[in-house]
């Protein structure tokens, strides 16, 4: 079993520490909070961290890892969690589905070495009894559907296991174009296969996330999408307040909303418009408000990228300052019944739309 406080029992201790209302602790509190990007496995894969043992921040002040881990995930509240499997590009194409596969079982034990505070869920249903019995629910998702270029490998995957796959990452692949300026200038959008890819796993129920791709090819996959099915947008920044290649603008936010789906707001500093080593919480609520303000406040909700490389901001160094999101919002003059949605509630309502109520 896993060590941590439990903040239920001292609500204004925490308030306290944070140095934000009970107000905020309380609806944290009462809330659904989940994740749609949690990161942190990449960092067990490349020096073996350990995501059972509670960490500080680490050498870099908790900047580009040591943000989470389960003891610290279980302590702020966050009751569910997308972990996702990042595929590497450099592996050659025959060799990253056995890789993937491998990586699977591998964050599969280690949640299965902690069973009173993890278990792996699928469904909605399955998500609220994780939640009734104290547990964080975790997800399975691929970021870098390149993972997948033997299709065959979709049908391997045991059914409902795999919540999302991110079509592509920070490279092009057979399947479409990143938005990373890193693969140079191209006006490339979803190939053929990449099409094929969306139909696959329309097919199996799982989302498809088109964080990462390039504008066209990001509608070139709504075109190709199932459209009684919601899209998602797992983590990203919102061009209507900071213009960056790895943020969504109006129309794609209007697009996802349309399916029903919704979008994550992730916690890279630069992205959000911030100086990289001087970002506020601030910035990601401003980025969730542009989202509210254009789409409504059924489509927004929370993506973090935790130990994906990136550098939070500085009031919200790591998972264990989350609920000063809440007070943020609170002093926006937002209802309860919106943070709640932002918090966990858009997403649950997003999944019981893919794959229903049981």
């Amino acid at each position: 079993m896993l060590e941590f406080r439990d903040h239920r029992r001292d609500p204004a201790a925490w308030s306290a520490s944070l140095g934000i209302s009970r107000e905020a602790i309380e609806i944290y509190l009462a809330s659904d909070v989940i994740d749609l990007h949690i990161d942190s496995f990449i960092w067990t894969r490349i020096f073996r961290y350990d995501l059972t043992k509670r960490h500080g921040h680490g050498l870099l002040g908790a900047r580009f890892y040591s943000q989470a881990d389960l003891p610290r995930l279980r302590e702020a509240r966050v009751t569910g969690g997308v972990w996702a499997i990042t595929t590497n590009p450099i592996v050659p194409a025959r060799l990253r589905g056995p890789l993937f596969f491998r990586n699977l079982e591998k964050l599969r034990a280690v949640f299965a070495a902690v069973p009173d505070d993890v278990e792996v869920v699928r469904t909605l249903a399955e998500y609220r009894r994780a939640r009734a019995a104290d547990r964080h629910a975790a997800f399975f998702a691929i970021q870098g559907g390149n993972a997948l270029e033997d299709f065959e490998l979709i049908d391997r995957i045991p059914d409902g296991l795999l919540l999302r796959v991110t079509l592509v990452h920070l490279s092009t692949s057979a399947f479409g174009a990143t938005s990373s300026p890193l693969a140079g200038k191209q006006p490339g959008g979803l190939t053929p296969s990449g099409r094929e890819l969306v139909e696959r796993l329309n097919a199996r129920r799982i989302f498809v996330d088109l964080a990462h791709i390039s504008r066209r090819g990001f509608f070139d996959a709504v075109e190709a999408h199932d459209r009684s099915q919601p899209l998602l947008v797992s983590h990203t920044g919102i061009s209507g307040v900071h213009e960056h290649w790895r943020n969504l603008d109006d129309e794609q936010l209007r697009a996802v909303a349309a399916t029903g789906g919704t979008i994550g707001v992730m916690y890279q500093s630069s992205f959000l418009g911030d100086p990289m080593f001087g970002g506020r919480a601030i910035s990601i609520v401003n980025h969730l408000e542009h989202i509210v303000r254009v789409v409504g406040d059924d489509h927004a909700s929370l993506g973090s990228d935790w130990d994906g490389a990136i550098v939070t901001p500085r009031d919200l160094p790591t998972c264990l300052e989350l609920p000063r999101l809440v007070e943020l919002m609170l002093e926006r003059g937002w209802s309860a019944e919106r943070i709640g949605k932002i918090l966990g509630g858009n997403f649950l309502r997003a999944l019981g739309h893919l794959r229903g109520e049981n």
